[in-house]
C-alpha cells in the first residue's frame, strides 16, 4: 500500500467516524502554506530586489522605474517565479512589484486563502501608485479576479493557470485525500466560516469584468485543468485566451510568449485609455 492510499483509508475511516474533527484538520492542512525557498535561477533577481513593508506588514519586493504593474503568486509562491515576467516589463519601462502573500515570504500570519490574497491586493494597491495591470499565478489569479469584484482598480488584469471557481479546488482536495461526503461537507462548511464568504459565491461565472484580460493556461496543466481557463475567457467579454501547448502549471511562466502577450495588453489597454481621457 502506497503512503497516499494509507493516508486514504485512515481519513476515510475516521472522517465516518468523527467527520468534524477531520474536517478540522484538513482545513488546517489546506490552508497553511509550507515555506520553499527560492530555486536558484531566482536568485539574481531577488538580489535586485528592493523590499518593500506596506501596512500591516504586507511585504512585497519592487523592481524598475515607470507605470506599476501588481504581481500576486501562487499557493506556497514566491515574487521571483515571475522572474521572466518581471525582467521583460522591466525592460519595458515598467515598476514591478510583486507580492509576498499573507503567511507566505516576509508577510505576516500563518494561514492563508484565496479570500486574504484578495483582501492582500486592495490594501497593496491603496498605498501605490496608479496600476497599469494586476497579474495574478494559480491561486494569486483567483484572487486577483476577486479583489476586482470588491474595488480593485487597474487599467488591465492578467490570470494565468487559475481556477474559475473555488468549489471545486475544495471538492478535489478533500477527494485527493480520501474524505468521506459528511466529512467534506463539513470540510466546505468549516472553510466557508473561516473565510467568511459563501464558496459558491467564489465562481468566475458570476463575477463583473469590465477591464481588458489575458487569460493564460497551458493544456498541459496538472494542477488546474486547462479548461478552467476556457470557463474565465467566457466570462470576461473583454479578454484574450493564451491557450500554451506545454508549460504545466509552473513553466508557463517563463514562457516567453506570456511576456510578449502581457506587453500587447498593456500598450492597447494604454490606448484605450488615452482616448477615453
Amino acid at each position: 500500500m502506497t503512503t497516499l492510499n494509507w493516508i486514504r483509508s485512515v481519513n476515510g475511516t475516521l472522517g465516518h467516524l468523527v467527520p468534524e474533527l477531520m474536517a478540522g484538520r484538513m482545513r488546517r492542512a489546506f490552508m497553511t502554506p509550507r515555506s520553499l525557498p527560492p530555486r536558484q535561477w531566482e536568485l539574481p533577481l531577488l538580489a535586485r530586489a528592493e523590499r518593500l513593508t506596506l501596512r500591516f506588514g504586507l511585504s512585497a519586493l519592487r523592481w524598475g522605474q515607470g507605470p506599476t504593474v501588481l504581481l500576486m503568486h501562487g499557493w506556497e509562491g514566491r515574487p521571483t517565479q515571475f522572474a521572466a515576467l518581471i525582467e521583460t516589463l522591466v525592460e519595458a519601462g515598467y515598476t514591478v512589484v510583486s507580492l509576498e502573500g499573507p503567511a507566505h515570504g516576509c508577510s505576516p500570519g500563518s494561514q492563508a486563502n484565496v479570500v486574504v490574497f484578495a483582501r492582500a491586493l486592495l490594501e497593496a494597491a491603496a498605498e501605490l501608485p496608479p496600476l497599469r495591470a494586476v497579474i495574478g499565478h494559480s491561486m494569486g489569479g483567483a484572487s486577483v479576479l476577486l479583489a476586482l469584484q470588491w474595488g480593485l482598480r487597474a487599467d488591465a488584469a492578467v490570470s494565468i493557470a487559475a481556477p474559475a471557481q473555488l468549489l471545486g479546488v475544495l471538492r478535489g482536495f478533500a477527494r485527493h485525500l480520501g474524505l468521506p461526503a459528511r466529512a467534506r461537507a463539513a470540510f466546505i462548511r468549516q472553510v466557508e466560516r473561516e473565510v467568511g464568504v459563501q464558496v459558491a459565491r467564489l465562481d468566475v461565472s458570476g463575477y463583473q469584468l469590465d477591464l481588458p484580460g489575458l487569460v493564460v493556461h497551458a493544456s498541459d496543466d496538472g494542477l488546474v485543468a486547462a479548461s478552467e481557463s476556457q470557463l474565465i475567457h467566457k466570462a470576461w467579454f473583454d479578454s484574450r485566451l493564451l491557450l500554451l501547448e506545454e508549460g504545466g502549471h509552473q513553466r508557463v511562466l517563463a514562457d516567453p510568449r506570456l511576456g510578449e502577450a502581457v506587453l500587447e495588453l498593456l500598450t492597447s489597454a494604454m490606448q484605450r485609455a488615452r482616448q477615453s481621457a
